[in-house]
């Protein structure tokens, strides 16, 4: 296991990852599913939809690793790792609402089938479920860290609302949104490890900045794919972020280094959305470089939430999170 994960010229498999805390991850699925119980039926019926949507779990495997890569022995790390997911889960049910999306990971979306108001109150559950159990850890630190992320979650919402259809939209902006909005939840999942863990005050903003750097790059990649896979390949329609106004990387560098025309031809789709012109905007940003600028920029991220990781001591858990850091760049999904 350990040789598969320090070849980091090869792209690392998700699943020899999750290998290394198989038993902790189970424990977490049978968690979710316990505490996703209600003695209403629609929030069983739309909690599990969207929990068994086929997601990749990241953010709870992330709490797992930097727990044991941090030598914790004891359970928290499990309750915190499902408490992780029902953050993530209830964001995702706010965000399809927002966004007034009908598809995610190639499935309808909660809020296409039961509509907008039980997607947004289970979503409200949901959130309401993590604190309950978050409770249950007995940690004034940890409870810290979980209400300020989500406080910065929901204000990375509302940035990319005031960013939507604008097409003067800037790189510092936009990565301003993704740095609240998507990496301080994996931020918060590797600091978790080293609160659990006791660990001093630098290795555990080490896991922190490991975590945002990690999540910047997730995100920084999942807007290139918007724009270089196939829906089936990916999950969700091609140009989706261009169909709702997004001023995601790959158009804001092409608007930067585009012809006239180009960019009149951009700025125009942002402001006002659908997908009438998504071919002359992919050649746009195909004959800038736009996909390979953005890809750089994820590796830059990935390659600093690597050298994060030094102060942890050598270990096949501080392997996983290198091999987590590349396969966030080199995935196609």
């Amino acid at each position: 296991m350990q040789e598969v994960l320090e070849n980091h010229g090869v792209t690392p498999d998700i699943d020899d990852i999750r290998a290394l805390v198989r038993r902790e991850t189970e424990a977490v699925d049978r968690l979710i599913l316990r505490r996703l119980r209600s003695e209403v039926a629609l929030i069983n019926e739309l909690g599990g939809y969207i929990i068994h949507s086929g997601g990749k779990r990241l953010r709870p495997l992330l709490v797992l690793l930097a727990a044991r890569a941090c030598d914790y022995q004891g359970e928290h790390h499990i309750e915190l790792a499902a408490v992780i997911e029902f953050i993530h889960t209830a964001t995702l049910l706010h965000d399809d609402v927002v966004d007034a999306s009908d598809l995610r990971r190639g499935n309808r979306t909660a809020n296409a089938i039961w509509g907008n108001e039980a997607a947004v109150l289970v979503g409200d559950f949901l959130y309401s479920r993590a604190f309950e159990m978050m409770v249950s850890v007995g940690s004034m630190r940890v409870m810290e860290i979980l209400s300020t992320t989500t406080n910065t979650i929901a204000e990375g919402e509302v940035l990319q609302l005031l960013n939507c259809h604008d097409p003067d939209t800037t790189e510092t902006l936009y990565r301003n949104v993704i740095r609240y909005k998507t990496a301080k939840l994996f931020e918060a999942s590797s600091q978790l490890g080293a609160v659990l863990g006791a660990q001093p005050q630098a290795v555990e903003k080490a896991l922190a900045d490991y975590g945002m750097h990690l999540g910047i790059a997730f995100q920084l990649i999942d807007d290139a794919l918007d724009y270089g896979l196939s829906g089936e390949d990916i999950g969700k329609n091609i140009g989706d972020d261009l169909a709702e106004g997004k001023p995601t990387l790959p158009l804001i560098y092409a608007m930067r280094n585009g012809t006239p025309a180009q960019v009149k031809l951009i700025r125009k789709a942002i402001e006002h959305g659908g997908l009438e012109d998504i071919e002359p905007v992919l050649d746009a940003i195909e004959s800038t470089g736009a996909i390979a600028y953005t890809a750089q920029s994820a590796q830059q991220e990935a390659d600093l939430a690597i050298r994060s990781l030094a102060t942890l001591p050598a270990s096949s858990y501080r392997e996983a999170l290198y091999g987590l850091a590349e396969f966030s760049v080199s995935r196609s999904y």
